[in-house]
């Protein structure tokens, strides 16, 4: 296939064969690592885990990465359709409150033919939020629960830690999109069931970039509509490593002060 599943679009050949493009992915499914996990937000994670499953390769190429081996090493294992809906029940049986796909954009085509039939359990689409609108659109009925990161408001930033100038508009767009699926957040017996959580990791020396993002959710949906995760837990990895302020870790005043205006806001309507 000549694919154009994410914004890149860069029409590159993927087959079963050959891998191709800039997620370094063949077509078909290649699956890291699947898991219960109980370090999500709360409302997916539960008692008994998030039933994740961590899919290889990304559209981002992110120097800041904290799952490199997995996003850009081509660690993982091909497998069909089919074998993945036995991992996605398997993890239903052992008691997961959720499945949640992580980074499974340029998969999308597979992992549609998995979700042919409701699981049981809501479906999380947890990505870098750099999609294509019309990719999503594919996903109605079969995602409940939308989880993209939004990880920048400003371009420069975008094209010199991730090296995608359009990703706030891009994420932009797909973010409203993901909304206008799901809707509201609705939350049962402390479980999330629909809705969509915008998660934002707060980088070092980038605090305007931040306050940018909260700017925009707090101007794109009605308040309480969405939760927001604010993250601090910033490590420097892989070549951020060498690319100051990126070299270091998050200070306390930086996180605070990003915290501060979440509050100003009144986006209060998640974690931090």
């Amino acid at each position: 296939m000549r694919c154009e599943i994410c914004p890149r679009r860069c029409n590159a050949e993927r087959t079963a064969e050959k891998a191709g493009g800039v997620c370094r992915m063949p077509a078909g499914l290649v699956v890291a690592h699947a898991m219960l996990h109980l370090w999500e937000e709360p409302v997916l994670s539960g008692k008994n885990g998030a039933g994740c499953i961590f899919f290889s390769g990304c559209n981002l190429g992110c120097v800041f990465c904290q799952n490199g081996r997995i996003s850009h090493e081509n660690f993982g294992k091909v497998i069909t359709p089919a074998h993945l809906r036995e991992i996605m029940e398997d993890l239903v049986s052992q008691g997961a409150h959720c499945i949640d796909l992580v980074t499974p954009t340029h998969f999308t085509p597979w992992v549609l033919e998995a979700l042919r039939k409701p699981l049981g359990v809501p479906v999380v689409w947890n990505s870098g939020g750099y999609e294509r609108v019309e990719t999503l659109r594919t996903l109605e009925g079969k995602v409940q629960i939308y989880l993209p990161d939004l990880k920048y408001a400003m371009e420069k930033p975008a094209r010199e830690l991730s090296a995608a100038p359009d990703y706030a508009e891009t994420a932009a767009a797909a973010i409203r999109e993901m909304y206008r699926q799901v809707g509201a957040a609705v939350i049962e017996d402390e479980q999330m069931t629909r809705g969509v959580i915008i998660r934002h990791l707060v980088l070092p020396g980038c605090i305007d970039n931040s306050l940018g993002v909260l700017d925009w959710i707090a101007d794109s949906f009605p308040k309480k509509d969405v939760l927001i995760s604010l993250m601090s837990q910033y490590v420097p990895m892989g070549r951020a490593k060498k690319l100051p302020p990126f070299d270091r870790r998050l200070t306390q005043e930086e996180y605070d002060a990003v915290l501060s205006y979440l509050y100003l806001l009144e986006l209060d309507n998640g974690y931090t």
